[in-house]
């Protein structure tokens, strides 16, 4: 992922919010409207949000130290999980309980009844910006993987975080904006508690889609297929190892994957003639997959007639070793 097109797209939606969360918190506070009071703090949710991205996008960049010999790559991951919970309890659960409360007491609009229409629209229009911008950084490295299939598989949280974030942001919108104009046409502030709980139900949901693709990256995930077969064809493209005995790769950051393997090599004559090989395999690895930046290469004798007495044990560890289609990020 560009870093810089992931920052600027937070950025964007962090500027976007704050100034959406003052109109809509006055905007409240003049008309009483729950629905407003839930996409006021919707909005002071996603703020927040942003700036943890930044701020996890800012740590991850330190150096490596004897406590952390592997660097802090993954905490943008963990910045990315505490978002989902931020969303999930500030946003969604409150708007639902502001909608129970609502309901319950059948509040409406007090005043002001315009206001909180004009608000909404005028929030529809930046939060479109804000989406727009998500949405061009993404297509300069999503490719042509379908939006689902690109928010599950990036390894990079920021810009499917985003964009998650703006989709679900308009969307609860247009919830707000039915509930306000259905209690303004028929006088009934149940249609405005009912906007509000559809909100809290949309925050919740992509709360919870948001943590469990996290989790995955929290746990750590293997190369891609197409980055695992390079990986294998550099390992074997040259006579400095005869076979991959077995491999595994892993994210230790975004931008950043470990590959750990052992290998078969020829019967070298001297040590110096197998660090060189080694060496030569280590740096086509990385021509191949540049992210491939941490590398482990244990040589090791290749020997046929072991395999052959092996192969049942062999043949799972072969399928343990193969990444799977990766389920978050």
């Amino acid at each position: 992922m560009s870093a810089n097109g992931g920052t600027k797209a937070i950025v964007a939606a962090l500027l976007a919010n704050v100034g959406i969360a003052i109109t809509k918190f006055i905007a409240f506070l003049l008309s009483g409207s729950s629905s407003m009071l839930a996409e006021a703090v919707h909005s002071v949710a996603d703020s927040g949000n942003q700036a943890l991205l930044l701020l996890g996008g800012k740590r991850a960049k330190r150096a490596a130290t004897p406590e952390h010999p592997f660097g802090y790559g993954r905490e943008r991951y963990i910045y990315a999980f505490i978002v989902s919970i931020v969303l999930f309890s500030i946003g969604g659960l409150f708007a639902l309980y502001e909608a129970y409360h609502k309901w319950s007491h059948e509040g409406g609009i007090k005043s002001w009844h315009w206001l909180p229409v004009a608000v909404l629209v005028a929030a529809i229009v930046m939060e479109s910006f804000s989406f727009r911008t998500a949405i061009k950084e993404s297509n300069q490295i999503r490719g042509n993987q379908s939006w689902v299939r690109f928010i599950r598989r990036a390894k990079a949280p920021e810009l499917p975080v985003v964009l998650l974030e703006d989709f679900g942001a308009l969307v609860g919108l247009v919830f707000a904006l039915f509930g306000v104009s259905m209690t303004l046409a028929t006088g009934n502030g149940r249609w405005d508690a009912a906007g509000t709980a559809m909100i809290g139900i949309l925050l919740v949901t992509i709360a919870i889609v948001l943590a469990i693709e996290t989790k995955s990256l929290l746990l750590g995930e293997g190369a891609e297929a197409k980055d695992l077969a390079a990986i294998e064809h550099a390992v074997t493209d040259g006579p400095e190892v005869e076979r991959i005995i077995h491999m595994k790769t892993l994210y230790l950051g975004p931008e950043e994957l470990m590959v750990a393997a052992k290998i078969g090599v020829p019967a070298w004559e001297t040590a110096h003639e197998l660090a060189r090989g080694i060496n030569t395999v280590e740096a086509r690895i990385r021509a191949a997959v540049p992210i491939a930046q941490v590398i482990y290469l244990e040589p090791d004798i290749y020997n046929p007639a072991a395999d052959r007495a092996g192969n049942g044990a062999a043949a799972v560890s072969q399928s343990q070793d193969a990444p799977g289609e990766a389920s978050g990020g």
